[in-house]
């Protein structure tokens, strides 16, 4: 397996985020067409509403799942970068810092981290910014 730096570090799962998703776009619309071509039949109009509603639906959970799984990841990569800080230091985090300013400190080394933190907080880093400034790159292999 090649090494995570800034470049590669971004999770892409080619069944999840093409396949899937491109069979619930491909599903909308074609339940959108079948619901437009049924406009006037009262006996197809029913069901193809239902079908366009089912997709709606489908097309929000996979939207949902994503969310919900990586806003847990966030949580619990704020509490992991908060006792790195805190062993390394002393003391916590600065309070001013964003979630996503502290998931992107995740990928500096131990020596550098501390330093980030406290630039990221004071010059309020974006979080691209962050890992960009990273050079000695610790990976992260479990983010979904």
């Amino acid at each position: 397996m090649e090494a995570q730096n800034y470049s590669n570090h971004r999770r892409f799962v080619p069944m999840f985020h093409g396949v899937l998703f491109g069979i619930l776009v491909l599903t909308l619309i074609g339940s959108a067409v079948n619901l437009y071509l049924s406009w006037g039949d009262h006996q197809r109009i029913y069901s193809a509403s239902l079908i366009l509603v089912l997709d709606i639906a489908s097309l929000m959970l996979f939207v949902f799942c994503r969310v919900f799984a990586c806003k847990a990841q966030d949580r619990a990569i704020k509490a992991e970068e908060n006792l790195r800080h805190f062993v390394l230091t002393g003391k916590l985090l600065e309070p001013n810092l964003s979630v996503p300013q502290i998931v992107a400190l995740r990928f500096a080394s131990d020596g550098e981290f501390v330093m980030l933190a406290h630039l990221a907080a004071e010059e309020k880093m974006a979080p691209d910014s962050i890992k960009r400034a990273v050079k000695q790159w610790r990976p992260d292999l479990y983010r979904v």
